[in-house]
């Protein structure tokens, strides 16, 4: 928090010459999955999505997207997951009892809270790199993980998540895993 304070007084002093894009409070965040990531599933699965699942990080992609699913349909479930612990491996992901809750939060919005675990996302970046060919982030190896949790129990329908990143700026973590 030290830092942050640090770059907001820069940002207010020279406003001229520096914006602070702070994407745990910029309503912007929200935005982009409203008006981006949702429609993109809506179109992608033909408007047969019947539950969306994503980890809480900034928070903005499960806020904004779950808002406007809402919009097309209010009988999507939306299923927020985070990291079952304090202590995790989960960069970028928020294990909100115990971290600074992201100003564009809205908690009350999803259906389910949930959790998953760094083991079950770890192991899930290396079957998608064995079978798949596909290098991910840890933080989409936990969405995809627990995507199946919620299929699991569905006699019928179709599960959405994301992935926002790939592997790319997790060498260290990912070469431990390999």
């Amino acid at each position: 928090d030290g830092a942050q304070a640090e770059c907001r007084d820069i940002m207010e002093s020279q406003s001229d010459r520096y914006f602070y894009l702070d994407q745990y409070a910029h309503p912007a965040n929200r935005r982009a999955h409203y008006h981006g990531t949702a429609g993109e599933i809506w179109v992608q699965t033909g408007g047969e999505v019947t539950h969306f699942v994503a980890g809480l990080g900034t928070t903005g992609t499960f806020n904004g997207t779950t808002l406007r699913l809402k919009e097309f349909n209010p009988e999507i479930e939306c299923i927020s997951f985070q990291p079952d612990s304090a202590l995790h491996g989960l960069e970028g992901w928020k294990h909100l009892e115990t971290a600074r809750i992201p100003d564009i939060h809205d908690h009350g919005i999803a259906d389910q809270h949930r959790t998953v675990s760094t083991e079950a996302a770890y192991d899930m970046v290396v079957a998608v790199a064995r079978d798949e060919g596909m290098l991910i982030s840890p933080s989409a190896g936990a969405n995809l993980a627990a995507a199946p949790s919620v299929a699991e129990e569905l006699e019928y329908g179709t599960v959405v998540t994301t992935l926002a990143d790939d592997a790319s700026k997790y060498g260290e973590v990912i070469d431990q895993l390999f």
